[in-house]
């Protein structure tokens, strides 16, 4: 038998931690079974694009070291590059909505998991996670652009915003403002949540991107000691395959930042509005004898 995962109840940085893993330790089968489902013809997209943008580069970068180039192969770099930005962003739109509709389903049905309903509410609120994600991106984005403080106080409380989308039905403007109500009172502690979870999936992260590191600095020389920067700029299928690896390690990595944000989220709800607790009176009270 799995274990039950309960997420509305308070929990300590370590508590996050250890149910976060301990949730997608439990789950990993059923959990990316639905994901893949759903996800993966966006996800080949993303990654077939990717694979074209960095050949279509090296390609260009090659010819501009030969000395010549032409409108037609930057136009290509372009074209590609924009689908490739797209299907990303829709990519990590459709993973974060799957995963926070997935742990609604499984919170809902008590661990069982009902596809149907997870994949129509990924569709439905396909456009609302658009458009939130513009708005947090814009309001972050220019905090750091301004002065990097102002960009990290909004992101802590932002992060949880779509959390809010997802589980408590609100319109973007209110899961907007209320995060910063979740989370006023609470920003250092949730501050240090996010920061921990971001080291480990950036650590993570940065071992996948490792032997594309490595292949890269011994194709242009660096470590034999002979430059060869003519070489470096041609991108080959073996750079092109180990970036696909680490760019879909980054995004499956990032599912942990998704889980562990909603863990937070009901931590600071359950602090503040005992959701979970009222809950758990109500069914006492409902238990037939």
């Amino acid at each position: 038998m799995k274990e039950h995962i309960q997420f509305k109840k308070q929990r300590e940085m370590s508590q996050i931690l250890s149910d976060t893993f301990g949730f997608l330790r439990n789950e990993f089968k059923t959990f990316f079974g639905v994901f893949f489902r759903i996800i993966a013809p966006f996800l080949a997209v993303m990654l077939i694009s990717y694979g074209f943008y960095m050949f279509q580069i090296g390609d260009v970068m090659s010819l501009t070291m030969g000395g010549s180039t032409s409108l037609i192969n930057g136009f290509a770099v372009f074209m590609v590059a924009l689908v490739f930005i797209l299907a990303t962003v829709t990519t990590y739109v459709m993973a974060q909505a799957t995963t926070l509709f997935y742990i609604k389903s499984y919170i809902k049905n008590n661990g069982v998991i009902d596809f149907t309903e997870i994949k129509e509410n990924v569709y439905d609120s396909f456009w609302k996670f658009i458009g939130l994600g513009f708005l947090v991106a814009i309001c972050v984005g220019v905090g750091f652009l301004f002065c990097f403080l102002p960009g990290i106080y909004l992101y802590v409380p932002l992060v949880l915003s779509f959390s809010i989308l997802a589980f408590d039905g609100k319109s973007i403007s209110d899961a907007f403002s209320d995060s910063f109500t979740l989370v006023k009172d609470y920003w250092w502690v949730t501050f240090a949540s996010l920061f921990v979870v971001g080291i480990i999936v950036m650590v993570a992260g940065y071992a996948f991107a490792l032997p594309g590191t490595i292949y890269s600095y011994a194709k242009m020389g660096i470590l034999s000691g002979e430059m060869d920067a003519e070489n470096f700029t041609i991108a080959d299928p073996i750079s092109i395959i180990l970036g696909i690896i680490s760019t879909l390690a980054q995004f499956l990595l990032h599912i942990i930042s998704v889980v562990a944000s909603v863990l937070i989220y009901f931590d600071l709800n359950e602090k503040k509005n005992f959701t979970g607790t009222f809950e758990r009176i109500k069914n006492l009270g409902g238990t037939e004898e």
